[in-house]
């Protein structure tokens, strides 16, 4: 048995600090190769919104492979709104020399940011499948594992949690009632993403 910094597993890069910001930066690497092999396709005279279809299931797909269970601090949403921005300006085949803002590129391609909904919305799914059921991740997410459990306490502001993207102040077990409902529990992460965020490239 050999200690690592990080390892391979299913897919995913796991490493020993716990963050996903190394896994998200691999990710983001290897659907930008993807988007690259096949940039005639994305960047040829199709319609618009059938391009948009074809880089959302083909491009978007390889970068959120396992987003589920990411707990995304500031720097890691940054890197994925960044690339998505950057999916939309290579379709559109717009420069960084061409000095466009965000906010005209996503209304020349009719789109708000939606990566961070994205996300959001598959860890709502598959949280709320978990929290139905009665399984081992369910006891791991609750703490239910006996063990010894070594607390340190570190300084600065708490560790954010996988949950904590959901958003919801009033703990966990109100995340678990609302849970028992599916229809109700996906309606719930079912809105609009909102306005478009006036961010420069």
């Amino acid at each position: 048995v050999e200690n690592v910094k990080c390892f391979k597993y299913l897919g995913s890069l796991l490493t020993d600090d716990g963050r996903c910001t190394y896994e998200i930066k691999c990710r983001i690497a290897m659907a930008k190769a993807a988007f690259s092999k096949k940039k005639n396709l994305f960047t040829s005279k199709l319609d618009l919104n059938l391009r948009k279809k074809l880089v959302k299931c083909y491009i978007w797909s390889i970068a959120l492979y396992g987003a589920e269970t990411w707990t995304l601090r500031a720097v890691d949403q940054k890197h994925l709104e960044s690339f998505e921005m950057w999916c939309w300006r290579r379709m559109e085949k717009i420069s960084w020399t061409d000095y466009v803002r965000n906010e005209e590129v996503l209304i020349r391609v009719s789109e708000q940011r939606n990566i961070l909904h994205e996300i959001r919305k598959r860890k709502a799914n598959w949280i709320g499948h978990v929290l139905r059921r009665n399984c081992l991740l369910k006891e791991a997410i609750e703490g239910k594992i006996d063990g010894r459990i070594e607390v340190t306490r570190r300084r600065g502001r708490r560790r954010k949690k996988m949950l904590d993207d959901l958003g919801d102040r009033r703990g966990y077990c109100h995340l678990k009632e609302k849970a028992l409902d599916r229809i109700k529990w996906r309606n719930c992460f079912e809105r609009d993403c909102g306005p478009v965020v006036l961010t420069d490239y």
